[in-house]
């Protein structure tokens, strides 16, 4: 754990030159707009420890699969979140001599701020060179999310002690490399540039997928706020553009290098046309001007703070944490554009190659569900069932048949490709957080008819895919499901783990349901439908029938628990007090073999069964599983203590709920895992999110009614949250003394508050005090 950062409640602040933990502040300091992003590096030239990393939403690379032997079935390839152009490049020389804080004689009063309250990444240092000579530099940059192709950077570098001539070179940057790259190949191809007198661009090309990107940039430059003519040395290569300035400087004046970036992809516009495209963008920065684009960008996100805002009293480091998860997921994923999804590193980092996980539906979805508009909930499901077909295509290719669909673990088009076995053939989970997704939509919003245009169809390639499965057992008299790996990948291969079986069956309810709706409202679209995917449905809905009555649950009942999967409970039964301190995290410090053979628990897997099924199991089955689980698990997954912490505020452990809220809102701030160099964990921030809105603030939509049983954790003195629900707004405050309600909305809203119905009317409100 590391705790360099300091505690503010509505921003990041790093005090103090820390080389050694760049790589981290690179991705916590990562800014974004949903379009793209950037990591916090430096403007200037770093020749020390450093992850370079730029990203465009939806651009990505086929690297080929190396493994070291080959299975049939195994993905052709990793998709890889590209390393873009850089935009931010401007290096400096000062009489000849580079800045470079790596190389730096000297370093004080170092500063970088992420303010989060207006999406500005600010940076501010005083440098003594090699040669002695001392300057004073600071540095303000924003992709904008008011106009999403622009991104604008304000660099000011005052000599201190000298006047002399800077060389600033403000550049285009694609002779970029990807950390990850199997092979160690560069994956951009230059198809243009070329650098005038303060304006430059680079036009580059994916390889194989051929995506175009144009970074395009101008800039001026002003001495003590007044712009000054010069002169530019144009520099143009393969992938590179800059121009580079002489400027010569009094001692104690200010040189200001105002530089404005556009960055256009191929996924907007035909290549023919990026150029044009990317200078339109420019002309619109540059006419507005960096002070009055930043107002606009500030204005935006006040908007997106008034909507989606947590405020904790009492406890800045909690409140700091919050609203770092929800700043990152905004910046991650806008929902304006439904080609578009949410990485498990966003645009902090290149890690886990591919977009889009499981992790988008079972804990991003209920985020935007309850803070956005009800169409960006809707764009992530549509996203899914465009990729039905290839989901279709991924289990054929491992022998299932029959419009049977499998959807990815890893993925950016549809296609899996994710390349160790026991994830890509064995964590056949994911499928059924698509189907719980779809049922968490309609649950929430109320849009059944979703399942007329979109879910049925998806609901039925996915129950196919478990039909075809599981297996019956001659001796046990019961259908199982052998060969698979839960949620918790410290266990692979495992025969009949709960969690996946009773999903499965889950999975099979619910498309029966979802059919007999359709079926009933719209018999013409269920034939129509019917008839497109050849459904057998008298056939076929025996045989899910006779899973759903005959399916294996493993269970001890003198423990009174589900056992995570056969053969769990002759383990060794240790729990995680066992542990050295040198031990943790396991998985950097034990052999895999060790970790696969001991008992301990990567994150929820029978309890994420019972977290998503609560209303399926008693207070006690809950409180007995949990108190055997969770002293098992040892949280290295980003997405288990969100789980863990719902859980135990239901069961009243305020202490526990307490603890797993931290970890899971300050894994990334404080390193907690000793991961977080290579990105953020952008997708478990949703759960964070849970950790406090679905565990202290005890929500839930239940039979077309919000339901709430909040509490405060002791050390805080006030929680407020805003819901959004079927178009109102719902507005909580839980203090030490009573819970308020206020309703936003012209119109009325049904509530259960702590198992007592209400219905507080339109822009009323509701307030009931602790008993």
């Amino acid at each position: 754990m590391k705790q360099y950062l300091k505690a503010d409640p509505w921003s990041i602040v790093e005090e103090g030159w820390n080389p050694e933990y760049n790589e981290i502040s690179e991705s916590i300091f990562s800014i974004g707009n949903g379009r793209f992003g950037q990591r916090a590096n430096f403007e200037e030239v770093f020749s020390g420890k450093t992850l370079q990393g730029s990203y465009v939403g939806g651009i990505y690379y086929p690297d080929k699969t190396k493994v070291g032997w080959w299975k049939i079935g195994y993905p052709e390839y990793f998709a890889k979140v590209l390393n873009a152009p850089s935009w931010i490049g401007i290096p400096i020389d000062v009489d000849g001599e580079k800045l470079d804080l790596a190389k730096a004689k000297a370093v004080k009063n170092f500063k970088r701020e992420l303010n989060m309250k207006c999406g500005l990444l600010s940076r501010s240092f005083e440098i003594q060179l090699t040669s002695g000579k001392k300057l004073k530099v600071s540095s303000s940059r924003f992709c904008s999310i008011t106009d999403d192709e622009l991104g604008v950077i304000r660099y000011e570098i005052t000599p201190l002690n000298f006047s002399g001539t800077l060389t600033v070179t403000p550049d285009v940057d694609a002779d970029v490399v990807n950390q990850d790259s199997n092979y160690d190949e560069k994956f951009w191809i230059g198809i243009d540039s070329e650098a005038k007198r303060r304006k430059a661009y680079v036009v580059a090309e994916t390889k194989k997928t051929e995506f175009q990107v144009c970074t395009s940039i101008k800039f001026d430059l002003k001495v003590d706020g007044k712009i000054i003519d010069f002169s530019t040395y144009r520099l143009e290569k393969e992938k590179y553009a800059g121009c580079q300035v002489d400027v010569e400087m009094e001692e104690g004046k200010t040189l200001t290098i105002e530089k404005y970036a556009s960055v256009v992809s191929s996924l907007n516009y035909a290549k023919n046309e990026l150029v044009e495209a990317g200078d339109l963008a420019l002309k619109r920065a540059h006419k507005k001007g960096f002070d009055q684009l930043f107002d606009e960008h500030a204005a935006s996100w006040t908007a997106k703070w008034l909507e989606a805002d947590i405020s904790i009293e009492g406890d800045v480091s909690a409140q700091q944490a919050i609203r770092f998860n929800i700043f990152q997921l905004y910046q991650t994923y806008t929902g304006e554009d439904e080609r578009l999804n949410i990485g498990p590193k966003g645009f902090t980092g290149e890690k886990y190659g591919g977009s889009t996980y499981w992790d988008t539906e079972a804990y991003c979805l209920p985020f935007y569900l309850a803070t956005a508009d009800q169409e960006v909930g809707r764009n992530l499901l549509i996203y899914r069932y465009k990729h039905l077909q290839k989901a279709i295509e991924n289990a054929a290719k491992l022998g299932f048949t029959d419009g049977a669909a499998l959807y990815p673990m890893v993925t950016i088009n549809g296609e899996e490709c994710h390349n160790e076995w026991e994830i890509t053939f064995e964590e056949i989970h994911r499928n059924g957080a698509i189907a719980y997704a779809i049922y968490d939509y309609i649950r929430y919003t109320g849009d059944k008819d979703y399942l007329i245009s979109y879910g049925l169809e998806v609901l039925i390639g996915i129950a196919r895919f478990w039909a075809q499965r599981v297996h019956w057992s001659e001796r046990n008299g019961q259908y199982m499901m052998h060969g698979v790996t839960g949620p918790n990948e410290y266990e692979n291969n495992v025969n009949n783990n709960w969690y996946t079986n009773y999903l499965a069956v889950w999975c099979l309810k619910y498309a029966l349901e979802a059919m007999e709706y359709v079926e009933e409202k719209e018999p013409t679209t269920f034939e129509a439908l019917s008839d497109k995917i050849k459904f057998y449905k008298y056939t076929e809905i025996k045989l899910w029938k006779e899973i759903i009555e005959k399916m294996y649950f493993p269970e001890d009942k003198d423990l009174g628990i589900f056992v995570q999967h056969d053969g769990f409970l002759d383990k060794e039964l240790m729990t995680v007090s066992d542990l050295k301190p040198e031990d943790r995290p396991i998985n950097q410090n034990w052999s895999w073999d060790r970790i696969l053979r001991s008992v301990f628990i990567k994150q929820a897997d029978v309890l994420q069964g019972m977290y998503f099924f609560d209303d399926d199991f008693s207070e006690d089955q809950l409180r007995t599983n949990f108190d055997f689980y969770e002293p098992r698990t040892v949280h290295e997954s980003s997405l288990s203590p969100c789980v863990h912490s719902i859980l135990a505020a239901a069961l009243g452990k305020k202490e526990k709920a307490y603890e797993m809220y931290l970890r899971t809102a300050r894994l990334d701030l404080d390193d907690i895992n000793n991961d977080t160099e290579d990105g953020c964990h952008i997708t478990s921030m949703a759960g964070t999110w849970m950790a406090v809105v679905k565990g202290f603030g005890g929500f839930k939509v239940k039979n077309d009614r919000v339901y709430l049983s909040p509490f405060l954790p002791d050390a805080w003195q006030q929680l407020s949250f805003k819901i959004r629900w079927r178009g109102s707004i719902l507005n909580i405050i839980v203090s030490k003394n009573q819970v308020e309600i206020q309703n936003l909305s012209p119109d009325p809203v049904p509530v259960n508050l702590f198992g007592k119905d209400f219905d507080i009317k339109e822009n009323d409100n509701l307030i009931h005090p602790f008993s």
